[in-house]
């Protein structure tokens, strides 16, 4: 399941598969939430910018509260960079795309 190919919808069950490998950012968001809404256009761009060197996986809070916990995800959006399965960094809140982009590459 995707959003236009690029962007994967992350959940409980698939979360720890899909970010072993590899450099992953991951969203985790709200539908309520107005700037990860304006954010979800960013990362469709990103993720087109990135193919081949990174994956980018959404994770709604709600419905996925598990790995939301686990982070201790406070704010909404927040992005984490994993790398092999490892947090690297994180950004909280709406950023451009050029910010998202270059943070990703700064893991890869």
């Amino acid at each position: 399941m995707s959003e236009k190919g690029t962007i994967k919808h992350l959940t409980d069950d698939n979360f720890e598969k899909e970010i072993e490998k590899g450099v992953t950012l991951v969203d985790f968001h709200a539908n309520w939430c107005g700037p990860c809404r304006m954010l979800a256009p960013v990362l469709e761009e990103v993720a087109k910018e990135v193919k081949g060197r990174a994956n980018i996986g959404k994770i709604d809070i709600d419905s996925e509260q598990k790995i939301a916990g686990q982070f201790q995800i406070t704010s909404v959006p927040t992005l984490i960079l994993f790398k092999n399965g490892k947090e690297v960094n994180r950004l909280v809140g709406l950023r451009n795309a050029s910010t998202v982009k270059d943070f990703i590459l700064s893991a890869t």
